[in-house]
């Protein structure tokens, strides 16, 4: 386990007294604690600004009754598997599908994957949860 290395911050009682709200609401420890997941929130950022190999999950919810809808996501999805990690599908209902895509690779790779998902016909909501391999952070 690294050190650990303290350190004095000083910011206007205003902003203290939101970053204090702000922790009792995300259910944090100590403002150590909060500080420490920001930092490590920005650096994920960016990685993902910066190119670099990353992880995260591609969530898409569509009508699976629309013609051909699910043999053109898995199309996709076979023609990136290298960058595929895992998928879990699940019925949300008797038409909807929400389909959970945990994905590897670089940063270009995986938004083109996104890309493709996300403007087929019948795609009802798409997003992309950034996250890291976790070899930068500690």
């Amino acid at each position: 386990m690294e050190k650990i290395v303290r350190f004095g911050v000083s910011m206007e009682k205003g902003l203290l007294k939101s970053f204090d709200t702000y922790i009792k609401r995300e259910k944090y420890k100590n403002r150590s604690e909060a500080i420490r997941d920001l930092i490590r929130k920005e650096l994920v950022s960016e990685e993902w600004e910066e190119g670099k190999e990353v992880a995260g999950c591609i969530v898409l919810v569509y009508n699976h009754h629309k013609r051909e809808l699910v043999e053109k996501i898995m199309d996709i999805q076979h023609n990136f598997h290298r960058f595929v990690i895992s998928t879990q599908h699940v019925h949300m209902d008797k038409e909807n599908c929400l389909e959970i895509i945990a994905v590897k690779g670089s940063v270009e790779k995986i938004k083109s994957l996104y890309n493709s998902l996300k403007s087929l016909k019948g795609v009802k909501y798409s997003s992309i949860s950034k996250a890291t391999t976790g070899k930068k952070l500690r």
